[in-house]
């Protein structure tokens, strides 16, 4: 059932094929672009044989790809990140036309930088994945320092390479072509949580009309 009511929501967002998400919540104030043929994806996919499986466990998230070019504001973290050992708290990331202009951290600071300062892509993003606040992850309320787990606690984005399979015939384009179409190409994909109970999120459509995505970190709409 949970599954299958993941899946409903990524068909939701896949309909709507919003142009942007908005993000607003305690020191977060973030427009965030999606690629033409962006494709939302969730828990469960089809093999090469056909069968169905789960790559992820636990699963909460909703994910597919930015748009690398369009990313405008800032965000601050919700979760520490825990990255090459060093444990990197309290940080605020801000963007313009899609790229990283500025880190601050209370903790881990030098970190954070270095991990931006990796490539040209590492000043992008590669993913946006929508997280309830009330998933049974963040019910727990203890950080697991590891991404894989703590992701499922929180709406995040990643800094780095975007999956191609998040983006419609993105696996048969070369890393410029893929780049054209609003995919990024990096050697990092770092995962950090954004997400809060207090975090409202809009879809933007192509009109901009801002439709509710997220209120208060739970899904504003019935699938």
């Amino acid at each position: 059932a949970h599954i299958e009511n993941m899946k409903k929501r990524a068909k939701y967002m896949q309909a709507r094929q919003y142009t942007a998400l908005h993000y607003k919540g305690p020191g977060t104030d973030f427009t965030l672009g999606l690629p033409y043929g962006h494709r939302w994806i969730s828990a469960q996919s089809l093999a090469q044989n056909g069968v169905a499986f789960t790559a992820n466990m636990p699963t909460e998230e909703v994910f597919t790809l930015p748009d690398r070019h369009r990313a405008d504001g800032v965000v601050t973290s919700t979760f520490p990140l825990s990255y090459g050992g060093t444990l990197i708290e309290d940080f605020q990331i801000t963007f313009k036309d899609g790229r990283i202009t500025k880190v601050t951290a209370k903790k881990g600071e030098a970190a954070l930088q270095k991990l931006v300062d990796t490539d040209e892509g590492s000043h992008r993003l590669g993913e946006v994945a929508l997280v309830p606040a009330s998933s049974p992850i963040a019910r727990r309320g203890h950080l697991f320092y590891n991404t894989l787990f703590d992701e499922n606690a929180s709406c995040h984005i990643a800094i780095g390479r975007a999956y191609r399979f998040t983006l419609t015939g993105g696996e048969e384009l070369t890393d410029e072509e893929f780049m054209q179409s609003g995919g990024n190409v990096s050697l990092n994909h770092v995962d950090f949580m954004i997400g809060s109970p207090e975090m409202d999120i809009d879809g933007i459509t192509k009109d901009g009309a801002h439709e509710p995505v997220m209120r208060k970190g739970e899904w504003a709409f019935n699938t």
